[in-house]
């Protein structure tokens, strides 16, 4: 399965706010074996939000959106979801009834509050489209077709994915291991390996650490020969953990 992940808010360009979620998705999405194919983040504009939906959602299995869900006026994310997809935008009873009954809760815990919000603005969608529960927040998510309509703060986003993780899951599989050594020391045995097993090859250097090297691929049998390969034509010490190699560094030093 090939993801995309738009990300949303002006606070995001600016650097006002660390864009955390774009991260944490593609890891858990990577984790579950699907392919994260893009990732982006667009401005709080209602022509951009929607042309990258309208275009994402035809190129892609499935797009997460995360970001610009609420009552104040830069979220819009949803409506131009909506426009995206060239859907309606409506109001969502089911999307409603949630919304006010998490107003009722959180009166009853906070009667001084003055809630003066605009329900229907909350609860409304694209025409068709599932209700995706917050049981962290009041804005609801939302699928509508391939298209994932999340939070954008990150206590609402993680466990409104969790509850719908299993829909991402994919068959590509990662082995890792550690070099103690730069990642130039391992570059021509890497590269032999994506010649030879086609898989595809990360290795992500740590100054002053061990490189980390990742082969990836969607046949765990070439993947384990990959592996396999490398292990026996490095001319560098491999390791399966960090933790082996510092073991291996302390032994070194006594």
């Amino acid at each position: 399965m090939r993801v995309a992940i738009l990300t949303v808010g002006n606070e995001l360009l600016a650097g006002d706010i660390e864009n955390t979620n774009a991260t944490w998705l593609a890891r858990r999405l990577t984790e579950g074996g699907a392919t994260v194919a893009r990732i982006q983040t667009v401005p709080d504009d209602h022509e951009v939000i929607a042309d990258v939906v309208a275009e994402w959602s035809t190129a892609f299995d499935a797009v997460i959106v995360t970001g610009g869900l609420g009552g104040t006026p830069d979220d819009i994310t949803m409506e131009a979801v909506a426009a995206g997809l060239d859907r309606e935008f409506v109001v969502v009873d089911e999307a409603a009834e949630q919304v006010e009954t998490t107003i009722t809760a959180i009166l009853e815990r906070r009667p001084d509050i003055d809630f003066d919000l605009d329900v229907a603005w909350y609860a409304s969608m694209p025409d068709g489209a599932e209700v995706l529960p917050n049981d962290e927040g009041l804005a609801p998510g939302c699928r509508a077709g391939n298209v994932y309509v999340l939070p954008g703060i990150p206590d609402e986003m993680k466990p409104m994915f969790d509850s719908i993780a299993e829909r991402f899951a994919g068959d590509r599989e990662s082995r890792e291991f550690y070099a103690d050594a730069p990642e130039g020391a391992v570059a021509r045995e890497l590269g032999q390996v994506v010649e030879q097993f086609g898989v595809e090859v990360g290795s992500y250097p740590n100054r002053g650490g061990p490189t980390r090297i990742k082969l990836s691929g969607f046949d765990p049998v070439v993947l384990d020969d990959a592996v396999a390969w490398v292990w026996e034509h490095a001319t560098v010490d491999l390791y399966e953990t960090v933790a082996e190699v510092e073991e291996a560094t302390r032994e070194e030093s006594d």
